[in-house]
């Protein structure tokens, strides 16, 4: 990585931040040593930069101070042409018409050699799936906005096994497992954190109550047990890969984690 970059990045790892970060927090976002973020923090202090805090302590970016933007290298553009692409076919109508704006703004700032050369990446997201449809787009959309104003959301939900009933849920977010899409949140009726299968939900409507924000039961909480089931998986898979490599590839994930 280019020194200019990583200063970039260590300025930017810093803003917004309403406490100190440690180095140790840094130099693991950065993939550098913690000697590293230490000279890099005094030499961007000398020129100006007002990051306050010190070794031990940790360290933060004075309220109001900014940066100019970095221009973006041709990896780095690609990287954002294909995530734009994957946002517009897969997102919604709302966030892919906001790619496409996106999209607007980044060809009209960048020189056109890197912008073609970038755009010619052989990743693409291509229609004629059900997820481009109008219904499932309007339906991403409400569920971003349910999200986004903590709506709570009651849903008719029919199980793998055909069963179908109806659970009260605090929405937290909507993921694409590479073949379908779930919902996660708080299932008031299991009083944990359940996923739910898009294509099984048969009625969301919102019941006209929002939930109040709870870090026990919140976003964070919910990716600290993703985290956790991850490890888990990734120490089954490894132990049984030892008896039968086939193993692995015997559950898809959306499979495992699906509510019951």
């Amino acid at each position: 990585m280019r020194r200019a970059d990583r200063l970039f990045l260590l300025v930017n790892a810093l803003r917004g931040r309403r406490r100190a970060v440690p180095a140790r927090v840094l130099a693991d976002d950065l993939g550098v040593s913690l000697r590293t973020v230490y000279r890099d923090v005094a030499d961007l202090q000398h020129s100006g930069i007002p990051i306050e805090g010190e070794p031990g302590v940790g360290y933060m970016l004075r309220k109001g101070a900014d940066l100019p933007p970095l221009a973006f290298n041709a990896e780095e553009l690609e990287a954002l042409i294909v995530g734009i692409r994957f946002a517009r076919a897969f997102a919604g109508a709302r966030l892919g018409a906001a790619a496409m704006r996106a999209l607007l703004k980044i060809e009209a700032v960048v020189p056109p050699p890197v912008y073609a050369r970038a755009s010619r990446i052989a990743i693409l997201a291509p229609g004629g799936r059900g997820e481009r449809g109008a219904a499932f787009s309007e339906s991403l959309d409400r569920l971003h906005l349910a999200i986004a104003e903590r709506q709570l959301l009651r849903v008719r939900y029919v199980r793998a096994d055909g069963q179908e009933n109806t659970r009260d849920i605090e929405p937290l977010c909507v993921l694409f497992w590479g073949g379908s899409w779930t919902l996660a949140g708080w299932c008031r009726l299991r009083g944990a954190f359940r996923q739910f299968r898009l294509d099984r939900i048969r009625e969301c409507v919102h019941t006209g109550e929002t939930y109040a924000v709870d870090p026990a039961r919140g976003f964070e909480a919910l990716m600290r047990t993703f985290d956790a089931q991850a490890c888990e998986d990734a120490s089954v898979a490894a132990e049984v890969e030892g008896y039968c490599g086939w193993a692995r590839e015997s559950v898809r994930p959306d499979q495992r984690r699906e509510d019951a």
